[in-house]
């Protein structure tokens, strides 16, 4: 009876007739199957966009590291053994800069450098 009623609110005059025995809506959905059909979408946990769940640390870089303690190297190196720390500190960008940490890299091998070379020829003739 429902299906019947259906039927007669979709196919009325000015609904187009494909010329067959069958009632068609105007989205192409046949009204005389008796499939319970759903055409809505579900909602799945693939749904979630993976902006909304947080970064984990997994994923950090670990040649940032590498990059912030040769700048602390560097740093420390220029009060306290500047060859040892220095080289350290060098040695540490360069590890860095092979992670694809260009920048902290660069920085601590320019620091590590500056610091051995005021040691070598700039303090001694200050003193």
């Amino acid at each position: 009876m429902m299906e019947d009623e259906r039927n007669k609110d979709v196919h009325t005059e000015d609904a187009p007739h494909h010329g067959d025995d069958e009632y068609h809506s105007f989205i192409g959905h046949d009204l005389n199957s008796k499939r319970n059909e759903e055409y809505a979408q579900e909602f799945t946990a693939d749904d979630i966009r993976d902006s909304d769940i947080p970064e984990e640390e997994d994923d950090a870089n670990p040649g940032i590291f590498y990059g912030w303690a040769g700048i602390a190297l560097a740093l420390i190196s220029f009060f306290v053994w500047p060859i040892i720390l220095g080289s350290a500190s060098i040695i540490f960008g360069f590890v860095a800069r092979s992670r694809d940490v260009d920048t902290l890299g660069n920085i601590s091998i320019g620091l590590g450098a500056i610091s051995m070379l005021m040691t070598l020829f700039v303090i001694p003739f200050l003193f």
